[in-house]
């Protein structure tokens, strides 16, 4: 009895192991983050900002005539309280912002 009771033991936790080790591998491997190639990340007109640019970064955009688009809102800044301070953004000029779908925002 002790016997056939280890074995059904078993046989279920192979059953286990099997059914579920797709599904385990599938969240390991989910969890691994992409490798970013180092000369795109480096891009300064075009990155998206995870920590907002200098104050010589905005005034640099601002000479040069770019925008400030908030890729979350999809809405660009040519001035205001807004340029160059949204958390997700990036600098661009004014046409490709229009090119890409960014709407112009409202005055501020």
């Amino acid at each position: 009895m002790a016997n056939s009771l280890r074995k059904s033991i078993a046989v279920l936790g192979l059953s286990l192991m099997f059914s579920m080790g797709p599904w385990l591998q599938g969240i390991s491997l989910a969890q691994t983050a992409p490798v970013k190639d180092s000369k795109a990340a480096k891009s300064s007109s075009a990155k998206t900002a995870t920590t907002a640019p200098s104050d010589s970064e905005i005034a640099d955009a601002k000479a040069k005539g770019m925008v400030w688009v908030n890729t979350s809102s999809k809405i660009y800044h040519k001035e205001g309280k807004f340029y160059g301070k949204t958390k997700r953004g990036k600098f661009m000029s004014e046409d490709d912002a229009k090119k890409a779908g960014y709407r112009p925002a409202e005055k501020e």
